[in-house]
């Protein structure tokens, strides 16, 4: 596909900015909706007239609807958006900054997108885009998908969106959530992706932080080693990357632990696990669901953006646990930066 549209781009040149304009024109109406065409000329940085042949021609091909309360975009709208919004991503000019942080972090394949998470909210819903867009090329008939929690994962669970339903597959929690935001606990985001995709979901009702005695009770239960059982058998696993500290505190870390953490000078956390700069262990919560050693022979997807987040990120590749990387601009000029490349 993107062979033909450059191909198209060569006859064409104005085609390929003409695309990106309006799609520009359906993420700000997605994301402010309503939304009055005044308001949108401003997020746009365009004049009202300009936009209003493109809102006109959006609306009757049924893409947008107007109301008196401002635009909304519909069900037809968010479809052509997922659909285009990957295929028209390599025109933005970072297929040349995507190989190099391949190279720079060895991983087989990377997704990027344009801006830094870290300071728009659009730009993290645009990750959760490519990373439907990823699931909905890789997934199989009767896949088993595991999901940590976070709004990285949740975006994913919102945007998604398949050309058939997936009745046989199921969606599981990599781990407990009890005690996060309800919005972004794993349990909530796995039913919530199993209902995009028409499979089923399993839900694991256990507390994310455990002491060592209650993790050892817990795990004997009937009750949760059967689903931690099932979730292990999953092939695919979204999971986002955390600043060390930042996820240490999120999740009520002792005071002595945070001081252990910052001695051992921890840079990323994921599964429970905390890394050091170059990708050592330097310690592990217990934790109920899936563990660091079940990740082997999955595959594994990483969603994680933002410059605060670069030094996470190339903590956690050098671990070699993902193949996938969904990120975007911000962190990929950060990562490489910090390697002393040009093209920071």
């Amino acid at each position: 596909m993107w062979k033909l549209l450059e191909s198209i781009s060569k006859i064409h040149p104005e085609f390929i900015d003409l695309v990106r304009r309006r799609l520009e024109i359906l993420q700000s109406v997605e994301i402010h909706q309503p939304i009055g065409r005044r308001s949108l000329a401003r997020q746009l940085n365009q004049t009202e007239r300009i936009l209003r042949s493109e809102v006109e021609l959006l609306e009757r091909q049924k893409l947008i609807q107007i109301h008196p309360a401002g635009m909304y975009l519909t069900r037809e709208g968010k479809k052509v958006l997922n659909q285009i919004y990957p295929v028209i991503l390599p025109f933005y000019g970072l297929n040349d900054l995507e190989e190099m942080l391949k190279k720079e972090l060895h991983i087989e394949e990377v997704y990027m997108v344009p801006g830094d998470s870290g300071q728009s909210e659009e730009v993290k819903r645009e990750m959760g885009r490519i990373a439907g867009y990823y699931l909905k090329n890789n997934i199989l008939a009767t896949d088993r998908i595991a999901i940590t929690g976070g709004t990285s994962m949740a975006a994913l669970a919102e945007m998604v969106e398949v050309e058939h339903l997936y009745p046989d597959v199921m969606v599981c929690p990599a781990r407990g959530g009890l005690g996060e935001r309800v919005d972004t606990q794993a349990n909530t985001i796995a039913a919530q992706l199993a209902k995009r995709l028409g499979g089923s979901y399993l839900l694991l009702q256990v507390p994310d932080q455990l002491s060592k005695e209650a993790y050892q009770s817990l795990s004997e239960e009937p009750y949760v080693r059967e689903r931690v059982e099932e979730i292990q058998k999953s092939r695919l696993v979204f999971h986002g990357i955390g600043d060390a500290i930042t996820m240490a505190k999120r999740r009520g870390a002792s005071p002595e632990i945070l001081e252990l953490l910052k001695e051992r000078k921890a840079v990323s956390e994921a599964f429970g696990v905390y890394f050091d700069a170059e990708g050592e262990m330097v310690y592990q919560m217990p934790t109920i669901g899936l563990r660091w050693e079940d990740l082997k022979g999955k595959r594994c997807i990483a969603i994680a953006g933002g410059t605060h987040k670069a030094e996470a990120i190339r903590s956690l590749a050098k671990t070699r646990i993902f193949q996938v990387l969904i990120t975007d601009e911000g962190a990929a000029r950060a990562i490489l930066h910090a390697s002393g490349s040009p093209a920071s």
